[in-house]
């Protein structure tokens, strides 16, 4: 039964409304003050407050004020002599759900307090579902919509089980330190440390002593002994992004830590143990890095125990309005804006840019948008100029080689499991698909969008300079 409070500081009114609502079958509780309802509400919240207004100690609508702070959100209705209407009338501007005039009959307080109940059940169903809907889409903050980002969440939440070692890959700007957080926080080792570094931000000397610290006097500048990330995330998580750019000294080292589990600080002889979990991330094709003998194939393997893949934005279209829309509200909370969402035109310019910067150019752009933005609805004009200026190219500008999903289509599958060795050989050369054409449209589109610059317009695509040129002159090339 739902709990109705109801405070009055005359008997007769407080003893009677509790009667009739005893009778109507609800659970009551009864205050002949405010300081008493206040400690009741501290105690046991009920669902809704019926409130005199007048009392000698705290008045109805002050009652209200400091019982959300206990509660928030407390449902509450006003009883007011008829003098006071004006006062009841202000508590409803103040959040009241209702006010009764008196003298009051018991039909019309019963009806108030079933219709307000109603409606407290049909919010708290909507928060139900949204949470269910965010419990689908959301992993930590993470958001994907598709098939394929579900499928790396549910795999992720499998792995976050475990303490093997993860290596993350994608494209910059895909998300993978918050996958990498994401799979901290799901693990066992959730209350312990998460400490992040990057390895390319750190030149080969300050990156050792960064991953595993030094001893006093150990180079020039050591003036006192300093812990490393591996010691600061004893227990916990070790992120390590950039791994691909690692010297091989640098290697060496971090290979030994992942074999036995130990290490020495630089200049220091002690051999510290840790229990670290390691995820590392990059954005380079390592197998690739480890036939051209630029990283150490023994450290590829310890470090890909279980590997996952984010995939680009460009290849998960799907998921750009339901980010859109999460960052708009993001970003009109933080500068206090009143932007609810995105007008059509805006949507259609966000599905068809190419979004080679991944998931952090759509915030960035969002934000932008947000912050100039001088009414409830984002529009066009608000919108970074490239993107503006993308939007109104024939076809979408997208990954070479990557079909694109209509908007709102099913997404082919991610591969998530890590592999030793390289990918799976490509689709047999010279086939004649659809694919063909769309790719030299994509190519054309990019081209005329840049002026000509090459180099911009493989940026766009996501490719590599030199691919572009590959494909240009296969382009030139006669049909056989």
């Amino acid at each position: 039964m739902a709990t109705v409070l109801v405070v009055d500081d005359e008997k007769i009114v407080r003893e009677s409304l509790s009667s009739w609502l005893i009778d109507a079958g609800y659970d009551v509780a009864m205050a002949a003050n405010g300081t008493e309802a206040l400690s009741i509400i501290k105690q046991d919240p009920p669902k809704i407050v019926i409130s005199d207004n007048r009392m000698p100690d705290i008045d109805g609508i002050e009652l209200m004020k400091r019982a959300r702070d206990i509660v928030p959100g407390l449902p509450f209705i006003i009883i007011t002599a008829y003098a006071s209407v004006p006062s009841a009338v202000d508590a409803m501007r103040l959040g009241a759900y209702d006010y009764v005039e008196k003298p009051f009959c018991p039909e019309r307080i019963e009806l108030l307090v079933k219709k307000l109940l109603a409606h407290q059940t049909l919010v708290e169903e909507n928060v139900a579902l949204k949470k269910e809907l965010e419990k689908r889409f959301f992993f930590h903050d993470l958001i994907g919509k598709g098939a394929k980002m579900q499928r790396l969440f549910d795999f992720a939440q499998t792995v976050a089980r475990s303490s093997a070692t993860v290596l993350i890959r994608g494209e910059s700007g895909t998300g993978k330190e918050l996958l990498a957080r994401a799979i901290h926080n799901s693990s066992p080792r959730a209350d312990k440390p998460f400490v992040t570094l990057s390895c390319a931000a750190l030149p080969e000397s300050l990156l050792e002593s960064e991953l595993f610290g030094h001893e006093k006097g150990a180079f020039t500048g050591a003036i006192a002994q300093r812990k490393g990330n591996f010691e600061l995330a004893d227990t916990g998580t070790l992120f390590l992004d950039e791994i691909g750019d690692i010297s091989a000294n640098v290697q060496v080292h971090l290979l030994r830590v992942l074999e036995e589990r130990e290490f020495t600080r630089v200049g220091g002889g002690e051999r510290i143990k840790v229990d670290v979990r390691i995820i590392s991330a990059t954005n380079k094709d390592l197998w690739a890095c480890v036939q051209d003998g630029k990283f150490r194939e023994d450290l590829y393997y310890r470090l890909n125990v279980v590997g996952m893949t984010i995939p680009p934005l460009r290849e998960r279209r799907e998921d750009i309005m339901p980010l859109a829309n999460h960052f708009v509200q993001k970003f009109a909370r933080e500068n206090n804006k009143q932007c609810f969402e995105v007008s059509q035109e805006v949507v259609e310019a966000l599905m068809r840019y190419a979004w080679p910067g991944n998931v952090r150019e759509l915030e960035n752009s969002i934000e932008h948008a947000v912050v100039i933005c001088d009414g409830p609805l984002v529009r066009l004009k608000d919108l970074p100029n490239h993107i503006v200026r993308a939007s109104a190219e024939p076809a979408p500008v997208v990954s070479v080689g990557s079909p694109v999903a209509a908007p709102g289509a099913e997404s082919a599958a991610v591969p998530v499991g890590g592999t030793a060795g390289p990918a799976a050989a490509p689709a047999e050369a010279g086939a004649v698909t659809p694919l063909a054409e769309l790719e030299k449209q994509q190519i054309l589109a990019a081209l005329k969008q840049t002026g000509g610059n090459k180099k911009e317009a493989a940026r766009l695509l996501g490719i590599h300079r030199m691919t572009l040129h590959k494909k240009l002159k296969q382009l030139q090339e006669p049909n056989p």
